[in-house]
C-alpha cells in the first residue's frame, strides 16, 4: 500500500517501444517524422474543408471530423513520447495518466462510431443517391457526430474512473508507450479479473458493433455497384470506398487487437507496435489515404493555394 501512495504522488514511468528499441533514435525520428506529416496533413485538409464550399456536405463534414480526432489523438501521444526520450525522463503523474487515458479513449471511441457512421453515408450516396440529402440532412449529420462524441466521452470517463481507483503497488513502471488500460492494470495488486472481462466484452462490443455496420454497409454498396451501368461511376464510387475501408482495416486492425484479443495472447512488445500503428501511424496516412485518388479534395487543394474558392454560403 505504500507503492500505491507513492504512486498517487510521484506518478508512474513509462517504459515504452522507444526504450526497449534496438535503434531508439531512429526510432524517435521516425515518430517525429509521422508527427509532422500528421500535423501537417489533417491540418491542411481541416483547412480546405473549411474554406472550399465545395466541399460543405456532409460526406467531408464527416472527413473533418475524422481529421480533427485523428490530429489530437496522436498529439495526445507522440509530442510527450518524443520529449521524454530527448530528456531521458519518462515520468508521468497520476493525474496526468488518467487524463492522457481519458483522451485517448474518447478519441478512439468516437474514431469508432465515427467511421461506422461514414460507411452508412456512403451506403445511402451509393444507394440512395435521390435520397441523399433527406438521409443526410445537416440535423441528422450533426446528431450522429454529436452521439459519436458523446457516447465515447461517457464510456471514456468510466473507463478512466474505474481504471484508476485500483491500487497500484507492484511497480510504478508501465511497459507502454502511453497510458492505456490493459498494461496498466498489470500494476494492480487487486484482482482485476472481473474488470479485464468486462473491458474485454464491452471493448469487441465497441468495436465489432461498429464493424458489422461497416462491413454490412459495403456488402450492400458492392451490391449495387455491380449494376451501375456507367463504368465511369462504378470507378467513383470503388475509389471512395477503398479509401475509407484502408482507412477502417488500419485503425480496427490495431485497435482490435489490443481490447479484443485477450491478453495471455499478445506480450507487451506486440502491444507496443499496434498501438503505435493506430495512434502514430493511422493519423499520418489517413489525410494522403483519402486525398490522393480524390479528385474533389486535390481541385479544392489546388482552388485553395490559388486563391479561387466560392464566396457561395454553406448549408452547414
Amino acid at each position: 500500500m505504500e507503492l500505491w501512495n507513492s504512486t498517487m504522488v510521484s506518478g508512474f514511468i513509462l517504459v515504452g517501444i522507444l526504450d526497449d528499441s534496438g535503434s531508439p533514435e531512429l526510432l524517435c525520428a521516425t515518430f517525429t517524422a509521422l508527427y509532422m506529416l500528421a500535423m501537417a496533413s489533417n491540418g491542411l485538409l481541416l483547412l480546405v474543408i473549411t474554406m472550399d464550399a465545395r466541399l460543405h456536405v456532409p460526406m467531408y463534414l464527416l472527413l473533418w471530423q475524422l481529421s480533427l480526432m485523428d490530429l489530437l489523438l496522436t498529439s495526445v501521444i507522440t509530442p510527450k513520447a518524443v520529449v521524454d526520450f530527448l530528456l531521458k525522463d519518462n515520468t508521468i503523474s497520476f493525474g496526468g495518466c488518467a487524463l492522457q487515458m481519458f483522451l485517448e479513449l474518447t478519441l478512439g471511441g468516437a474514431k469508432d462510431l465515427l467511421l461506422a457512421f461514414m460507411a452508412y453515408d456512403r451506403y445511402v450516396a451509393i444507394c440512395h443517391p435521390l435520397n441523399y440529402m433527406i438521409f443526410m440532412k445537416p440535423r441528422i449529420c450533426w446528431l450522429g457526430v454529436a452521439i459519436s462524441w458523446t457516447l465515447a466521452s461517457l464510456s471514456a470517463v468510466g473507463y478512466t474512473v474505474y481504471t484508476m481507483h485500483y491500487p497500484f503497488c507492484k511497480s510504478r513502471k508501465i511497459r507502454h508507450l502511453f497510458c492505456e488500460i490493459p498494461p496498466l492494470l498489470k500494476l494492480a495488486c487487486a484482482d482485476t479479473s472481473k474488470y479485464e472481462l468486462m473491458v474485454y466484452v464491452m471493448g469487441a462490443t465497441f468495436l465489432l458493433l461498429p464493424l458489422a455496420a461497416i462491413l454490412a454497409s459495403y456488402t450492400l454498396i458492392l451490391f449495387t455497384v455491380l449494376y451501375v451501368p456507367s463504368r465511369e461511376g462504378r470507378k467513383k464510387a470503388l475509389v471512395t470506398c477503398s479509401s475509407h475501408l484502408t482507412v477502417v482495416g488500419m485503425w480496427y486492425g490495431g485497435a482490435s487487437f489490443m481490447y479484443v484479443l485477450p491478453s495471455s495472447l499478445h506480450t507487451p512488445k506486440q502491444d507496443n507496435i499496434f498501438s503505435v500503428f493506430y495512434t502514430i501511424v493511422t493519423p499520418a496516412l489517413n489525410p494522403p489515404i483519402y486525398s490522393l485518388r480524390n479528385k474533389e479534395v486535390t481541385g479544392a487543394l489546388r482552388r485553395v493555394l490559388e486563391g479561387r474558392l466560392l464566396p457561395e454560403h454553406s448549408a452547414f
